[in-house]
């Protein structure tokens, strides 16, 4: 990878650094209180779930927002900017080959 990432990205790995940390100290503050081991890994398989929903959910919306960043920068070739002749566009052609003519 690359060692230059945006803010966003800097703040979205530290939020699922946090998360995989309370992951893991979440069962075992229970257990020092006295939570069953099973109650306490029931508790670390929820928070590993939910933890790699939002991972997922965070890196679709990155990708997100660099697509639309990469859009705003990108030059836009509207209607009205098109380029060549107009040639091949469609519609009336005039002269040549009338049934009248």
């Amino acid at each position: 990878m690359s060692g230059h990432r945006s803010p966003s990205e800097d703040s979205a790995t530290d939020v699922v650094r946090w998360a995989v940390f309370s992951c893991a100290l979440v069962p075992v503050v229970l257990l020092w209180y006295g939570t069953s081991l099973a109650g306490a890994a029931g508790t670390a398989l929820g928070l590993a779930a939910v933890t790699a929903a939002c991972r997922v959910l965070l890196r679709q919306s990155e990708r997100g927002a660099a697509r639309l960043l990469a859009e705003e920068r990108a030059p836009h070739r509207g209607r009205h900017h098109r380029t060549g002749s107009g040639t091949h566009r469609g519609g009336r052609h005039t002269g040549g080959n009338s049934p009248g003519a």
